[in-house]
């Protein structure tokens, strides 16, 4: 197989079409082929990728190969159509056309190279496609704004991207890799990790790994099968440098991976089963920290239901990446620098063995691939009873005896970790005096503890 026509079987794989690749199969309007060669080259840049492409002999609703009669060499009043098209397409990007066959289909691929220096015009006009529209990029001054920003200094990282926040420090980074045996130099480090942008200012790969991430990181807990069930418990584990933010997050999956006890076909031994494997749970989240799209200001979303884990990572894959070289673990990092410190400090590792790994035990239906984002669903193991079942005969309240007003601020806290003791008052009906005392004995049972300060501050259950 060329690589052409491995490109097309990866774009008919893709469960929707995007906007830098399009199918058609025997439609043909000249004018409007000009438009698609200016909105495909500047949605290929705008999403990183070399080409663009408009595809006729495919299905646009079903994907499915069904050949085409589109003859790319025909005339346009008088003017061969490639001919006719160059003329008015600037700057000149070297489109091309190119049949080839799959299945026994022919099909014609128009390969349209992704703008580079300016945006590419049909006939004086600049077109984008937004979704599955072909837009004017006139009438959208923000994504034309995007646009040119993207021709000048490529799409945004976590490197090239200045933070918001400019007063950042760095003493959890020195304490992480000195525990890793590494010992940062503090005159170069900022440098030598790459945490300023060329203008100077500290980036989002210096805002995630300072003392104070300023991103929450929240693992959630429902009773039943999707997030229409109620809500059993909120984590929060974000506001902190990644890594430790990454550390306690596989720690608590230490605490919710029960061991359960297998009584079927028992004759001598019991059998004893986690809830879920460890180690492709640990490899999705490693995954989802280091490919996240931070930019966005969003952490990845650990959601845990009755019957799985779900680990969402924000974004799609890597520019030049595909979902066969994915599930082969070729490795293309979203976030180079992030995930070249996730290598230096053993955390992941070069080889890529990552997505086999989990694809080994869960199979490639594990992953999920949406509009702008990556689910990764680890399914659980056998279990007699719910995982909340489980963890409410395990928890706090089985050893402790709790009064009604301390199980009330327990059960508002898991909904929302982020109260301040007078809306705890207000919404139990309690005065702040009875919050304040209830909070006091609370903390000193070691039952819940605050991080933060008491207005911007959260709550975290033990």
């Amino acid at each position: 197989m060329n690589k052409l026509e491995n490109i097309v079987k990866n774009l008919i794989d893709r469960e929707s079409e995007e906007e830098w690749f399009e199918f058609k199969e025997n439609w043909y309007s000249a004018k409007d082929i000009g438009d698609y060669i200016s909105s495909l080259s500047n949605a290929a840049a705008m999403s990183g990728k070399e080409f663009g492409y408009l595809i006729w002999g495919v299905n646009n609703d079903t994907h499915e190969l069904t050949g085409t009669t589109f003859n790319p060499h025909r005339d346009v009043k008088n003017e061969p159509l490639e001919h006719y098209l160059a003329r008015l397409v600037t700057p000149d990007i070297g489109f091309y056309f190119k049949e080839i066959k799959i299945d026994g289909h022919r099909l014609v691929i128009l390969v349209i190279p992704a703008a580079t220096k300016v945006p590419t015009a049909f006939d004086g006009v600049r077109y984008l496609r937004i979704g599955s529209s072909k837009v004017n990029l006139l009438k959208f001054p923000e994504r034309e704004s995007q646009l040119f920003s993207v021709l000048r200094f490529g799409l945004p990282t976590v490197s090239n991207t200045a933070s918001e926040y400019q007063d950042l420090t760095f003493r959890k980074l020195f304490l992480y890799y000195e525990d890793k045996g590494i010992v940062l130099n503090k005159d170069t480090f900022e440098k030598n990790l790459g945490l300023k942008t060329k203008d100077g200012a500290y980036n989002i790969l210096a805002q995630l790994v300072s003392d104070d991430s300023h991103i929450p990181v929240r693992v959630t807990i429902f009773r039943g099968k999707d997030k229409a069930s109620p809500l059993y418990s909120v984590r929060e584990f974000g506001n902190n440098c990644i890594f430790f933010s990454l550390d306690k997050v596989l720690e608590y999956a230490d605490v919710i991976n029960i061991l359960q006890a297998d009584e079927s076909n028992r004759i001598v031994d019991r059998k004893e089963v986690r809830l879920f494997d460890i180690n492709a749970f640990r490899e999705a989240i490693i995954n989802a920290f280091v490919h996240n799209l931070w930019v966005d200001g969003n952490a990845p979303m650990i959601t845990i239901f009755s019957d799985r884990i779900e680990i969402l990572s924000r974004g799609t894959l890597a520019p030049n990446q595909t979902k066969e070289g994915f599930y082969k673990g070729e490795s293309i990092p979203v976030n180079q620098a992030l995930s070249d410190m996730f290598l230096q400090l053993h955390i992941s590792e070069r080889s890529g063995r990552g997505v086999p790994k989990i694809t080994k035990i869960y199979g490639e239906k594990a992953f999920e691939f949406r509009d702008n984002s990556i689910v990764v669903n680890i399914p659980f193991n056998r279990i007699s009873d719910s995982l909340v079942n489980q963890l409410e005969n395990n928890s706090i309240d089985q050893k402790t005896k709790l009064n009604e007003t301390q199980k009330k601020i327990l059960d508002a806290i898991r909904d929302n970790p982020n109260l301040t003791q007078e809306a705890l008052a207000s919404i139990i009906g309690v005065a702040n005096s009875t919050i304040e005392k209830n909070i006091r004995i609370l903390k000193t049972s070691k039952v819940i503890d605050r991080s933060g300060s008491k207005r911007n501050g959260y709550w975290t259950i033990l």
